[in-house]
């Protein structure tokens, strides 16, 4: 045990000469990406989207006593907000 220690420091000190004489290897990291950020911010929206209209037809027809196609309908949303405003 005692000699592993004594030649720890030779060990190290002769990779790092080993090294010293090695020239360092140049890397180029070319990154392409497979969708550009403006489609990513497009797809994201879309999914958003298509959420908030599964979700309100899920709620209008599951959860609710509607049929979920009613969800989509104009007069649908148009009675909702006569109910929020009041009318």
């Amino acid at each position: 045990m005692a000699e592993l220690k004594k030649n720890f420091p030779i060990r190290k000190k002769a990779k790092k000469e080993a090294s010293e004489t090695q020239e360092p290897k140049k890397t180029w990291w070319v990154q392409i990406r497979l969708f550009p950020i403006w489609l990513r911010i497009v797809i994201v929206i879309a999914l958003i989207a298509l959420a908030a209209v599964l979700g309100a037809m899920v709620g209008f027809g599951v959860i609710g006593d509607g049929k979920p196609a009613d969800a989509l309908k104009w007069e649908t949303w148009q009675h909702i907000l006569d109910i929020m405003s009041g009318k």
